[in-house]
């Protein structure tokens, strides 16, 4: 599971956020905080693996606080989500290793594609943690936060990126091979639409197909996260 810690000085803003963060496979929310303050205490209790930090907070700014994180070596990284648009901000928050800058209001859709991403890209490095990447590779984990959908072109017809990460993030919670019906049952989808993402994401090696024998005779299709590298 990815721990999420929500940064937010609107009470109402940060449970609806915090809502949006558990509807996600893979994803649950380890606090809230609505203030700077409280969010660095947060931090030092407890270190999460990314922060959802608002900017404008009552006692100093988000980037402010990252600062103080970055100095402490607390570690965890950090996605903005805040109604500033002024460019010095957002510059600001790209110097200081924000690794998303999300801007209010949004929907649930564009907080799931970044998360999605965001998981995509601690399963990439997870990977190839124990080696060292080739150029291509680099590249992939650079742009992987920068790019939240894939291309119209590079989806076959009927699929989506939000429900290829839905899919993947079931997966990726479970730890173990799943049939289609448990994804469905996971992702809410229907076990067609489940069965249909299945097969498409295993011809693209990205999910490895097993088999497992029961009774009938006839073997169950069960399907698990591709190992990287």
């Amino acid at each position: 599971m990815i721990d999420v810690l929500v940064v937010d000085d609107d009470f109402r803003v940060a449970e609806v956020h915090s809502a949006y963060v558990a509807r996600v496979p893979g994803f649950r929310v380890a606090g809230r905080a609505h203030s700077a303050a409280q969010a660095l205490a947060a931090l030092e209790r407890r270190p999460v693996d990314l922060v959802l930090l608002d900017h404008h907070l009552p006692d100093e700014t988000g980037l402010a606080l990252v600062r103080r994180m970055r100095q402490g070596g607390i570690p965890g990284d950090v996605m903005m989500v805040t109604a500033a648009r002024d460019v010095s901000t957002v510059h600001a928050a790209m110097q200081h290793g924000a690794l998303q800058y999300l801007v209010k209001p949004f929907t649930f859709t564009g907080l799931r594609e970044r998360l999605v991403a965001y998981a995509e890209l601690r399963h990439t490095l997870a990977g190839a943690s124990a080696r060292e990447a080739g150029q291509d590779e680099v590249d992939r984990m650079f742009a992987a936060m920068r790019h939240t959908a894939s291309p119209a072109a590079a989806l076959p017809k009927g699929h989506s990126a939000p429900t290829t990460g839905l899919v993947l993030g079931a997966l990726r919670e479970a730890g173990r091979p799943l049939s289609a019906q448990e994804v469905a049952d996971l992702t809410g989808l229907s076990r067609s639409t489940a069965q249909r993402y299945l097969k498409q994401l295993e011809q693209d090696r990205r999910l490895r197909l097993t088999l497992r024998y029961g009774d009938t005779g006839r073997p169950e299709h069960r399907y698990v996260l591709a190992p990287r590298g």
